[in-house]
């Protein structure tokens, strides 16, 4: 097996462990009596249901990939995601932590100097990482509420590239039938948070960021709605999009996930 500087690998946030909250997006409307100047804190695990769509190559190898949610779900293996967030007076600390391990996903297509999908089938199998971190003040505070935030966000990648279901000779451009990498990086972003109240206990919840560093570009588009059905428990879904172009040397990858979300979120 050959080890390569960078992977072919597309991003999978359309996978998780267990259903939980939203996103990015916690209630942004506090318990009626409660005071600014003490500590709010929620915990969200979280469902993000998305396909993923988008093209990944090294060198002279690309792959398109087009993959539904229920795709993904038959080759995963283990997956865990959860959003903390932390709130004093007007200022807002978040942290979203996500891990999962996919197994021989077929690629849609592939193509590459000596050979193409009518000679050979590439599977892809995948862990990664993402954290991010954000940080941010409150800037309305009326009955709707807006907050306006730093994100850092680090992704870290393991990928095994393996041929089957060949109908001629190993295919790879050194002659091997599998290859792996590793591929981590930062991106930076500012984003922007906003709810809004449109019933008793419920509100319309939207985020919003754009940032690049590792990548050339990334950003994320969230819509949904927050049920606050007690004190302390929150039912969150809506949709979200999220894209990024990464290119690293001989490595590119332009990949889109979007889909529904669901979860619940317990604030203490």
């Amino acid at each position: 097996m050959n080890r390569q500087k960078s992977p072919i690998t597309p991003t999978l946030y359309a996978v998780a462990l267990i259903v939980g909250g939203s996103f990015f997006v916690s209630p942004a409307v506090a318990d009626e009596g409660s005071s600014d100047d003490k500590w709010q804190f929620e915990i969200t695990p979280y469902l993000f249901a998305a396909g993923m769509n988008g093209t990944t190559g090294i060198g002279p190898i690309s792959a398109d990939v087009d993959m539904s949610f229920s795709d993904i779900t038959e080759r995963l293996d283990s997956a865990f995601m959860i959003y903390m967030t932390a709130r004093k007076n007007k200022w807002v600390y978040a942290l979203d932590a996500i891990y999962f391990k996919i197994t021989d996903q077929p690629s849609q297509s592939w193509q590459g100097p000596l050979g193409n999908t009518s000679t050979a089938q590439l599977n892809v199998g995948m862990t990664q990482q993402n954290y991010s971190l954000s940080f941010g003040r409150r800037v309305l505070n009326e009955r709707t509420k807006l907050d306006v935030m730093g994100v850092a966000r680090y992704t870290g990648l393991d990928t095994d590239l393996k041929l089957a279901l060949t109908t001629g000779p190993n295919l790879l451009p050194d002659g091997s039938r599998s290859v792996s990498a590793s591929e981590s990086w930062w991106d930076a972003a500012v984003a922007v948070r906003v709810a809004m109240p449109i019933a008793s206990k419920w509100e319309l919840a939207g985020y919003a960021d754009v940032g690049a560093g590792g990548s050339d570009l990334t950003y994320q588009l969230l819509a949904g709605v927050n049920w606050q059905f007690s004190k302390v428990v929150s039912a969150k879904f809506g949709y979200r999009y999220f894209y990024q172009d990464y290119q690293n040397g001989a490595f590119k990858w332009d990949m889109t996930n979007s889909g529904g979300y669901l979860g619940v979120g317990f604030r203490f």
